[in-house]
């Protein structure tokens, strides 16, 4: 009886050991098979290797920019593009500048018409006022506001009944205050030109008063910007 347990014993742990070996195998077998051959593994090395040399190049690649950026913040190149850039937004209108110029004063004709005539022939009109601005750009006027309204390369300037649009947002009445800033002797004459501007409102009794002032205000452009066409790269 003996005998037949170690014999029984024995079968059990060779089948055991025999299943063991027989799953080793099997998975051993599986492993080379599905290993990459060698060439893929040299070509994966290869391409390991690249990605190493080209994160090192952009690295001191960026290293090479922060340079650059700190000198340009340190250096003399940042109060370069400061002074630049407050002189294009000077130039665009969007800071406020004071300096001597004029004042012109605009109001329509108080006398009472005589019969028979049109009265918008003795009240001021959008090209009455286009007039005066576009013989002060001429005399040199370095910046122009309306009743404190900027005017700046986009203004457009329209009459809507007694009123005039301004910046498509602003309505003005008369009296406009026209400011001009540059020589107020340059300024004054060609408004006074015989023949001129202001000659050609007078005879319509349209009221046209020029003041020269040591300090004139031009207010910055409060408007909002926008464009048709241009595009910011």
């Amino acid at each position: 009886m003996k005998f037949k347990s170690v014999y029984w014993i024995l079968l059990l742990v060779g089948l055991i050991m025999g299943l063991i070996l027989a799953l080793q195998f099997r998975v051993t077998r599986e492993i080379i098979r599905n290993a990459p051959p060698q060439e893929r593994t040299a070509a994966l090395y290869q391409e390991l290797e690249e990605s190493r040399e080209n994160r090192e190049v952009l690295q001191r690649r960026v290293y090479e920019l922060r340079d650059r950026l700190d000198q340009s913040v340190a250096g003399p190149e940042l109060a370069n593009m400061k002074v630049e850039l407050d002189r294009v937004r000077q130039l665009a209108g969007m800071t406020t500048i004071e300096g001597p110029g004029v004042e012109v004063t605009l109001n329509d004709n108080p006398n009472v018409l005589p019969p028979g005539q049109d009265p918008n022939n003795f009240v001021l009109h959008d090209e009455d006022v286009l007039s005066v601005l576009n013989e002060l750009k001429a005399a040199g006027a370095r910046a122009v506001a309306i009743n404190d309204q900027r005017i700046i390369s986009t203004t457009e300037v329209r009459c809507i009944g007694p009123t005039i649009l301004l910046n498509k947002n602003q309505r003005l009445s008369p009296p406009f205050v026209i400011s001009a800033l540059g020589d107020p002797d340059t300024l004054t004459n060609s408004l006074k030109m015989i023949n001129g501007v202001v000659d050609s409102l007078q005879l319509w009794g349209i009221q046209v008063d020029i003041k020269k002032v040591d300090k004139v205000k031009i207010p910055a452009y409060s408007g909002t910007l926008t464009y048709n066409y241009a595009k910011p790269k």
